[in-house]
């Protein structure tokens, strides 16, 4: 194996456990990672807000790719260094049109501050204290990370669909049943990343990727070398270079054990 230069991956399925925690193992193997002059970087549809719990184990770099690329947050800072967002007016325009494509959708934006959301729009997880709640033309005031869209059949058909309706308006993906994500025109996990690596002088070949759903895709695309969990995605499985175990049985950090030469006592 090619010791990399970056290792960059995606957390909920892959790096994460089922449950939404980080085991042990993958501690001490990010600790080891990182003490070995690897940089590992999160490269999340999360944002900020889902993100405290897991801070105290990104490493001296201190950066994470969120919200699917469109934000660039500094750790050590707590501070986001950039914004790639959709602005209210085309926003709302792109929603018009969804509305016409998505069945019975219901919808919410993802702000910097927090969740904004139509009063049908049901989140599983916890909705902040205090989000708005009322018609996305009422509480659209500023650029929005991300326009969520629920619909209890969203799969890759309907976001077939979306994407043929958006063209060039804006890039929908999704990664997780019943939920689309829709990101600002070019914003990607791959065109984050690249940037990224573009300031700190790391060229994709020498990148390792990991992911295991179909908003990973452009960023496994793009890395030199790209890992799916064997619990990914049937279209990651099929992109990505190679195959990790489970999120469950620590793949992520078995394979960034062995890319870096540790023990494996690290990971038992």
């Amino acid at each position: 194996m090619i010791r990399p230069a970056l290792i960059a991956t995606d957390l909920d399925g892959t790096l994460l456990r089922s449950d939404g925690t980080l085991s042990q193992a993958s501690r001490r193997v990010l600790a080891a990672v990182e003490d070995a002059g690897i940089p590992v970087v999160f490269v999340t549809g999360r944002p900020v807000r889902w993100m405290e719990a897991l801070w105290e184990v990104v490493g001296a770099h201190g950066l994470a790719i969120v919200s699917n690329g469109a934000v660039l947050y500094d750790v050590a800072q707590q501070s986001v260094r950039r914004v790639d967002g959709l602005a209210p007016e085309p926003g709302l325009a792109m929603v018009e049109l969804l509305r016409e494509v998505v069945p019975q959708p219901r919808f919410a934006i993802e702000c910097l501050d927090g969740l904004r959301l139509e009063a049908d729009f049901h989140d599983p997880h916890r909705v902040p204290s205090g989000s708005p709640v009322g018609p996305l033309s009422d509480v659209w005031e500023d650029v929005a990370v991300k326009v969520l869209v629920r619909h209890d059949g969203a799969d890759d058909e309907v976001l077939a669909e979306v994407a043929r309706a958006l063209g060039e308006q804006a890039v929908p993906t999704w990664s997780m049943p019943g939920l689309l994500e829709i990101s600002a025109p070019g914003v990607t996990k791959a065109a984050a990343l690249a940037r990224l690596c573009a300031d700190l002088a790391v060229p994709a070949e020498d990148v390792v990727a990991f992911g295991d759903m179909p908003n990973d895709l452009a960023m496994l695309g793009w890395a030199g070398t790209s890992y799916a969990v064997a619990n990914a995605h049937s279209d990651v499985l099929a992109a990505a270079h190679h195959t990790a175990e489970t999120n469950d049985t620590d793949g992520v950090a078995r394979v960034m054990a062995r890319l870096v030469g540790l023990t494996d006592d690290l990971v038992q």
